[in-house]
């Protein structure tokens, strides 16, 4: 049965592994099978691991996984940990007698949401990374778990969502966000999601679009406002496919699919922002080269805009002096 995540794409697991006192997490995808990916970058300010190796022009095509991590750049490390239990299970790219697992990742600003950052020498991320993949399945939560456990946005708490879809081909597509924009996912102070002409099934509340828009709700909003700055946020996404892509074709679709990010936060792609997108494909289903991949990015950036915009309708506030209010806390 369908369940509107990511691991509605076959052979594709999910894990969490946070820390409520940390306010912080990691998330895990881990593929059953190598998956062909690519990156596309937009964000003035991204924090990334193995982003060279998703290069078109580089060498290896498959991944093992993709760690997503709170942590800021102390949670590159979330990728180690997801290479350990890789490791353990004898995953990886094979290099005669060695074998690497393949883990790109990135991370999101949650180091001033109110949690107990001081964690000594060593940051947790690497333990929480093993812990994650090992937790893989699936079922995951969403709103504030994993990476999108400390993640906020201009005027709510932010969070991790997801959603799938599939063209009328039948080539699945589905999308997982970490939501920590420097913008809003909602329209001024009103319910609406930006998102909303491409929801389906009331998934973030049904409230659809306002009969208008005033000035105010076109204003910029901002997190921290004219203290904001390049290392504070980010919205990381993964787009998943069964369909059966190159290297580059995979880069194509993840830039297209990127555009979901514009359809669903204001401002994006700020310098202000890290803003990433992950695109893999599992090989099940031939495309049309150039209509059929079209059209798969074209499903796929409404599917990123409907994971966003579930990742702040599903978040429950951090429990924190001054911390933002839930969507749900306000509209609910």
């Amino acid at each position: 049965m369908l369940k509107n995540l990511l691991t509605d794409i076959a052979g594709v697991r999910v894990g969490h592994a946070d820390d409520k006192r940390l306010a912080s997490g990691v998330t895990a995808v881990i593929f059953d099978k190598p998956a062909v990916a690519a990156i596309d970058v937009r964000g003035g300010g991204p924090g990334t691991r193995e982003g060279a190796l998703l290069d078109v022009a580089n060498t290896v095509e498959a991944i093992d996984a993709i760690a997503l991590s709170g942590g800021s750049a102390f949670g590159l490390e979330a990728g180690g940990g997801v290479q350990a239990w890789l490791a353990e299970q004898g995953r990886g790219f094979a290099v005669r007698g060695a074998v690497i697992p393949i883990v790109p990742g990135a991370i999101c600003f949650d180091l001033l949401n109110g949690g107990d950052k001081n964690w000594g020498r060593f940051a947790p991320y690497r333990d929480l990374g093993y812990a994650a993949a090992k937790a893989a399945g699936s079922d995951f939560a969403l709103g504030s778990a994993g990476a999108g456990l400390g993640a906020t946005t201009a005027n709510f708490k932010g969070g991790l969502g997801s959603a799938s879809a599939a063209t009328p081909a039948g080539v699945r597509v589905a999308a997982l966000a970490v939501v920590n924009a420097v913008g809003t996912v909602t329209i001024g102070d009103g319910p609406w999601f930006w998102a909303a002409p491409f929801e389906i099934g009331g998934e973030y509340g049904g409230r659809g679009l306002p009969s208008s828009f005033t000035p105010d709700m076109l204003a910029m909003r901002s997190k921290g406002g004219a203290a904001a700055t390049s290392v504070e946020n980010t919205t990381l996404a993964v787009v998943v496919t069964d369909a059966l892509l190159t290297k580059a074709q995979a880069k194509r679709l993840a830039m297209i699919a990127q555009t979901g990010f514009a359809r669903a936060i204001y401002p994006v792609h700020a310098p202000m922002d890290g803003d990433v997108l992950f695109a893999a494909a599992t090989g099940e289903k031939p495309v049309d080269p150039l209509i059929g991949l079209t059209e798969l990015g074209m499903v796929a950036a409404n599917v990123v805009a409907r994971a966003i915009a579930r990742g702040v309708f599903a978040a429950t506030a951090l429990p924190f002096l001054g911390a933002l209010p839930a969507w749900k806390d306000r509209f609910g």
